[in-house]
């Protein structure tokens, strides 16, 4: 929090939610629906993107080959799904999917 000195009897905070550029509305009609849209696909890819991680903790925490076996399936279609919309690059996906298997394969030679 950064305080400016004024010229008048108070300071004002430029971290305050009235100088950021998200309290600001548009005034054009297609910069409003611009932004109503890229809210939603927003909050669409943040729900994604947490199952996503869920899928891959689950794999990465589970007991026995056969349980990360299933959740690693789930995983793999989540993260494949979200190369081909390009939520996640695909070179990460692949990376993930490696890493998912790998802890998969360690399970399975264990057991």
């Amino acid at each position: 929090p950064v305080d400016m000195p004024c010229f008048f009897d108070y300071y004002f905070r430029l971290d305050s939610p009235m100088s950021s550029v998200e309290g600001t509305m548009p005034n054009i009609k297609s910069a409003k629906k611009r932004m109503e849209l890229s809210r939603a696909a927003n909050s669409r890819n943040r729900v994604t993107r947490s199952r996503i991680k869920t899928a891959i903790r689950r794999v990465t925490e589970a007991e026995n080959a056969e349980t990360a076996q299933l959740h690693m399936k789930e995983a793999v279609a989540l993260l494949d799904r979200a190369a081909t919309k390009n939520l996640i690059h695909a070179n990460r996906v692949a990376r993930l999917k490696s890493q998912i298997a790998r802890r998969v394969n360690d399970l399975s030679a264990a057991s």
